[in-house]
C-alpha cells in the first residue's frame, strides 16, 4: 500500500515517514500544500495523511481540489488541538477522519488501517477468500488455518491483489502501490514476487489463485471453498 504524507513540520514528517515505512508501506512525502497537491494528482495512492496548516496551499484546499478532480483515496486529517472548526471544514471538504496533535503513532497507524479497510469495502480486518484468510491488522496470511511466512513485500503484493480480487491488476499498477515514485519500473522484481507467492500459496499447484493475463497483468481468482 502506498501512502502520501503532507506535513510541514520537518521532524514530524520524518517521524511519520519512518514509522509508516517500518510498517512496510511505500511512502511519499511533501512539506507544503502545493507539492502535496501535485503528488496526489499525479500518482496513485491508497491513502493520504494531510496536515491542515500547510504553507503555499492549505490542507483544506488540497483536499477539496482533490475531490473535485475525483481523487477518491481516503484522507486522514491532522489538526491542532482545540480547533474544532477546522475539523468540521476538513471533513466537509472531503476528509474521511481526523487526528488531533499531539497524537500517539499507534493511533495514527490504526486509523490508517481502518480507512484502508473501509475503502476496500472491508469493515473487519479479516479478509476471507476460499481457504485463504488475510489478517490485515496482523499482516498475516493463513491457508486452511495454517500460517504462511511471507516477506514484507510478498505480503504487500498479496494484500493488494486480494483486496482487489477479481480485478485485473497491471504490473505497473502493482509496482506503483508497492514502491515510491523513484523505483525502477523496468525491474522484473514483480514477476519474482508473484512466482514466490504462487509457490507459497499453492505448493501442490492445485488452486491457481493468481492468474496471469498475458499483456494485461495479474488477477487473484476466488477459488472454490
Amino acid at each position: 500500500m502506498r501512502i502520501l504524507v503532507i506535513e510541514d513540520e520537518t521532524a514530524l514528517r520524518h517521524q511519520l515517514v519512518n514509522r509508516l515505512q517500518q510498517e512496510h508501506y511505500a511512502v511519499d512525502a511533501a512539506g507544503d500544500g502545493e507539492e502535496g497537491f501535485y503528488l496526489g494528482c499525479e500518482y496513485p495512492f491508497d491513502a493520504a495523511v494531510v496536515d491542515l496548516g500547510l504553507p503555499k496551499r492549505s490542507g483544506i484546499d488540497v483536499i477539496r481540489c482533490w475531490r473535485q478532480r475525483e481523487r477518491i483515496f481516503p484522507i486522514l486529517i491532522l489538526t491542532a488541538r482545540g480547533r474544532w472548526q477546522e475539523k468540521v471544514v476538513g471533513l466537509e471538504a472531503g476528509g474521511d477522519d481526523y487526528l488531533v496533535k499531539p497524537f500517539h503513532m499507534e493511533e495514527l497507524l490504526a486509523r490508517i488501517k481502518a480507512l484502508l479497510r473501509r475503502s476496500a469495502g472491508r469493515a473487519q480486518p479479516l479478509v476471507t477468500c476460499g481457504p485463504f484468510v488475510l489478517d490485515i491488522a496482523k499482516q498475516q496470511l493463513s491457508i486452511s488455518g495454517r500460517l504462511v511466512a511471507l516477506t514484507a513485500y510478498e505480503y504487500r503484493a498479496l494484500e493488494y491483489l486480494i483486496l482487489h480480487q477479481g480485478e485485473v491488476i497491471s504490473k505497473t499498477e502493482l509496482t506503483e502501490h508497492l514502491y515510491d515514485q523513484d523505483f525502477d519500473r523496468d525491474s522484473n522484481v514483480i514477476e519474482v514476487f508473484i512466482g514466490r507467492l504462487r509457490r507459497k500459496l499453492d505448493p501442490d499447484d492445485a488452486l491457481h489463485p493468481i492468474e496471469t493475463l498475458r499483456g494485461r497483468g495479474y488477477r487473484f481468482a476466488v477459488p472454490p471453498r
